[in-house]
């Protein structure tokens, strides 16, 4: 069967607008989404100049710490990939066989929580953030080798509070939601300071 050169150049072209939408697909996800081998697609990464998945999540990472305020990486749970402070904010986690509950194989709740919570924080964007109350719901059981990603999006900003709405994903499924109360005191005058 003999292919026309269209057909490469648009895949690629298609391919460049996917990842810029969906950056952390894996060549695995995009070779079944095009409906092509996973070589074809890691050749067309290349002939892009697009990396691969694991490179373009850690220099997002680097990126998205560098606005990071109230909350340190070592508190945070997943990896920051994405921050606009006062906006929204996107994280991955891994999960692994050390956060499984056994014999059930299902990930520990505290995990998915954390980094629901933590990524919140972050999100604020202010110097100091404290949780005033946190409102979550587990959807579907987690399992080792998942991917959870999650998203915060500041859903009000009103004065020195924020609501934060967490929804946690693997392969698009909702798998938790949360919603946070941030409070964001001036921790030496006393007074208050706005969410930024």
């Amino acid at each position: 069967m003999v292919r026309r050169k269209g057909n490469k150049e648009e895949r690629q072209e298609a391919l460049r607008r996917y990842l810029r939408n969906n950056p952390f697909a894996t060549d695995e996800e995009l070779a079944e989404k095009f409906k092509v081998s996973v070589p074809t697609i890691r050749l067309d990464r290349l002939a892009l100049g697009i990396p691969e998945v694991r490179e373009r999540i850690m220099a997002m990472a680097r990126e998205a710490r560098s606005r990071m305020r109230g909350v340190t990486a070592e508190e945070l749970m997943g990896e920051l990939v994405e921050l606009q402070p006062g906006v929204m904010g996107i994280s991955i986690l891994e999960v692994t066989p050390q956060m499984l509950v056994q014999p059930a194989g299902v990930a520990r709740g505290h995990y998915l929580f954390a980094q629901a919570h933590s990524l919140a924080l972050a999100t604020v964007g202010a110097e100091v953030v404290l949780t005033s109350s946190a409102r979550v719901r587990y959807r579907r059981p987690v399992y080792a080798g998942e991917r959870v990603i999650a998203r915060a999006m500041v859903k009000v900003n009103k004065d020195s509070t924020c609501l934060v709405s967490v929804h946690s994903r693997v392969n698009g499924e909702i798998v938790f939601k949360g919603q946070f109360i941030i409070i964001t005191p001036e921790n030496i005058s006393g007074g208050v300071t706005d969410c930024k």
